[in-house]
């Protein structure tokens, strides 16, 4: 499987500038490395214990902590059922059981197709939209079985494609931070107050 892509790469390197130490940047090059391949390869977990400097372990153990990363792969949609108790009492189970029937999964399972993975999972703080799920993260609320049909018919013919992008992109906008607006990537023993204080000083002056 693939290490970071040459533009990834680059993106990396951006990501690492922002931070005073490079380990700080593991979790949003995750992100990163997940966009590309859509879940964590083994390959791109190993090269980004090179590009922070830390052993492959660690990035396991920060990537296996964390429910959005993915270590194996996934559906183009990740859809997540609530069936914790605000959901379970208001058809929750019965969705995540319509939900098997509609794609032709168990729980946990990805369709032949690789278009979707169906997990049922507990609170997605949205209690008082029950039932609700999540494609890709993206909210939908007060789901019944057939707005759950529409959303699967939508994707799969792409009218969904605005509003829920495939698995592992978070935004369509990537953050950017231009050199004179960062507050100095400097590590708190070498500076005696804040970084934000001493520009706001210096602005100041």
């Amino acid at each position: 499987m693939a290490r970071l892509s040459r533009d990834n790469l680059a993106l990396a390197q951006e990501i690492l500038a922002r931070y005073p130490r490079p380990k700080s940047a593991l979790i949003p090059l995750l992100h990163l490395a997940q966009e590309q391949d859509g879940w964590l390869t083994e390959d791109a977990m190993e090269h980004l214990a090179e590009l922070v400097g830390v052993t492959p372990a660690e990035v396991l153990g920060t990537a296996s902590f964390y429910e959005m990363f993915k270590r194996r792969p996934v559906g183009t949609y990740v859809i997540n059922v609530c069936t914790d108790i605000a959901c379970s009492l208001v058809g929750g189970d019965e969705l995540l059981e319509h939900a098997e029937e509609t794609l032709g999964v168990r729980d946990g399972g990805t369709t032949a197709d690789g278009m979707f993975t169906l997990q049922g999972v507990q609170c997605i703080a949205a209690c008082t939209e029950a039932p609700c799920l999540q494609a890709n993260y993206r909210y939908a609320h007060r789901v019944s079985h057939d707005e759950f049909d529409q959303l699967v018919d939508d994707l799969r013919a792409g009218r969904k494609d605005a509003e829920i992008p495939r698995h592992g992109v978070l935004a369509r906008v990537r953050q950017t931070i231009p050199a004179e607006r960062a507050a100095g990537a400097i590590v708190p023993e070498g500076q005696s107050e804040p970084a934000w204080l001493a520009a706001a000083e210096s602005d100041a002056s």
